[in-house]
């Protein structure tokens, strides 16, 4: 759960340097460029939302192989199948949040 929500916050924060500015001008807001000075942290971002979404699956796998106790959460299908559902919505987010940078002239030009 908080892997899942790691990822996705820290997609979203590595995108801060190339989406911010074009969604603060489409929304006509001025001084776009101050998004711009997350560029150098960029690195670091797309390594964490990689190892938050690796841990994850990691997690997710490790509580599916384990012998759970009834009345626990990894016992339940519905809460299993929930995380699994969490997990796979935030990876499929980050992708294109994370690759924005390769794809964006494309759209832009």
């Amino acid at each position: 759960m908080f892997a899942a929500g790691g990822g996705i916050v820290a997609a979203v924060a590595s995108t801060l340097c190339c989406a911010g500015p074009l969604v603060a001008v489409a929304l006509g807001v001025s001084g776009a460029g101050l998004a711009a000075t997350f560029e150098p942290l960029r690195p670091y971002f797309v390594a964490a939302t990689v190892l938050s979404l690796g841990a994850g699956f990691f997690v997710l796998r490790r509580e599916e192989r384990a012998a759970c106790t009834p009345g626990s959460l990894c016992a339940s299908p519905r809460a299993m199948r929930w995380m699994r559902r969490s997990l796979w919505a935030a990876t499929i987010l980050a992708i294109p949040l994370l690759t924005f940078q390769w794809w964006s002239p494309f759209i832009i030009n």
